[in-house]
């Protein structure tokens, strides 16, 4: 049997015969010749079918077949340039049809832009054959590799954290899991690692790395999708700001170079701005530093910090629920003050510094951390700032608990890897990166979730739904 070989690798088989397996994506018929071009996911390649082949006349678009033949240079007058395998071909000697195809409800020999997208993810495994739909999922694949090797080169460990955890009022809605076992009770999908991370810096970790699943019912807009999304989690004991800046910024110019040698960053080091000069300056505490904002090949990055550790909170939302707070966390209730700004938390807490730092890219917050507070009695504080009540104090008991154990000092960042995927790659959506996205009204690709389950499910679980006006 031969050797399969790859469209992408058919350059280094010339005079060989090779079997190739794949989709149709193009048939021309030439009466005694036909002509495919046949796709697998590293491109596209020509095959040459002759009268010998008799069931070459059955091919339609999207069939899957395999072939065996040999590969030849085409004749000058039939090469195509604007393909990197357009001066080869492959002449079939056997044809074997694997699996055919019904006509598609989408077209995939597109860019895809101009379809539906509810219908385009009704479809998604189709959606997926395109060509720049495959080249995002190979991005994807490529950051996460680069990060990994990356990181563990520098000492840090890849940590799984729990999915199933506890609904805490971090700022977004959970998104709640009914308990069969304790019935009434309800696990929480976490909205992201953050105290898991800090715990394992208790454990004395010290680096710590997840390329992690995070989940927050929350409207979706261009660069959030709904429901759940992925970070990048970095943590580390026993540094300044300035440490994870540079490690961060590294980290990224060094990934942009190899993933993306097309483009090129405007400015390195990047820039450091702090959130006041920025909002003054260009009215957004994200600001798109190109100097040619359509140029799609330009990458600005740069740093906010030196954030207001609160802002005024003035009306009742879920997050405090009494509504009696005067002051919302900046970032997130774990941030830690800056050290020189510990006494206004008692005289003037509007002014204190927080030790957060944003990442911005073009225009987009990619990226978000902070030193975090390792003082039970710092964080309690601003547990009564935010106007947390005893009861919702209680719900971080476990965390205030853990951190009387001999904390190390420790903070990181947190970089959204769909987001900065979608913002380099300058696409339309955050959900042209995501292999599976939801909709913009929250419906799963393909599956079509949320959906009703039967009663026998919702018995076990001591769960009853209330018939009533849909909202």
């Amino acid at each position: 049997m031969k050797k399969r070989v790859f469209a992408g690798d058919i350059i280094s088989h010339i005079g060989e015969e090779i079997t190739f397996t794949g989709w149709v994506h193009a048939r021309r018929d030439h009466g005694k010749l036909v002509f495919i071009d046949l796709r697998d996911r590293s491109g596209v390649v020509q095959v040459v079918f002759g009268p010998s082949i008799k069931n070459a006349g059955e091919l339609r678009l999207e069939y899957l077949i395999k072939i065996t033949g040999e590969v030849k240079k085409r004749p000058q007058a039939m090469v195509n340039e604007k393909t990197p395998t357009g001066q080869y071909e492959v002449s079939a000697k056997k044809l074997e049809i694997i699996s055919a195809s019904e006509a598609l409800p989408i077209p995939v020999d597109s860019d895809g832009y101009e379809v539906d997208e509810e219908v385009r993810m009704k479809y998604r495994y189709l959606d997926l054959r395109r060509e720049r739909m495959k080249r995002n999922l190979k991005v994807r694949h490529d950051v996460a590799h680069f990060i990994r090797v990356y990181l563990v080169e520098k000492g840090f460990w890849e940590i799984d954290t729990p999915i199933l955890t506890k609904s805490t009022p971090e700022g977004a809605r959970d998104f709640l899991v009914p308990s069969r076992l304790q019935q009434g009770k309800f696990y929480a999908l976490p909205q992201s690692p953050q105290q898991y991370k800090q715990m394992l810096m208790i454990a004395g970790v010290e680096k710590y790395f997840q390329i992690a699943r995070c989940f927050r019912d929350e409207d979706p807009r261009a660069d959030r999708a709904y429901g759940e999304f992925t970070q990048l989690d970095i943590e580390m004991s026993f540094v300044t700001q300035e440490d994870i800046l540079q490690l961060t910024e590294d980290l990224f110019t060094k990934l942009c170079a190899e993933i993306f040698p097309e483009k090129h960053i405007m400015q390195t080091p990047w820039p450091r701005l702090t959130h006041k000069e920025t909002k003054e300056k260009y009215g957004t505490d994200k600001p798109d530093l190109r100097k040619d904002k359509n140029d799609p090949n330009e990458l600005a990055f740069s740093w906010t910090v030196d954030f207001p550790l609160f802002t005024e909170q003035t009306k009742e939302d879920f997050f405090h629920g009494s509504g009696v707070a005067k002051f919302a966390p900046s970032h997130h209730m774990f941030t830690a003050p800056h050290p020189d700004d510990i006494p206004l938390l008692d005289a003037d807490p509007m002014k204190v510094r927080g030790l957060q730092h944003d990442m911005v890219l073009n225009g987009f917050e990619v990226g978000g951390g902070s030193i975090r507070i390792h003082d039970p009695k710092i964080q309690e504080k601003v547990f009564d700032l935010i106007g947390f009540s005893k009861e919702q104090k209680e719900q971080f008991s476990y965390f205030l608990n853990a951190f009387v154990y001999g904390t190390p000092p420790h903070g990181g960042i947190a970089p959204g890897f769909d987001r900065f995927i979608y913002a380099a790659l300058g696409e339309k959506s955050v959900r042209e990166v995501i292999p599976f996205p939801a909709s913009a009204g929250g419906t799963t690709s393909v599956m079509t979730a949320p959906s009703e389950v039967k009663k026998g499910q919702l018995d076990e679980l001591g769960i009853e739904i209330k018939k009533g006006n849909k909202q």
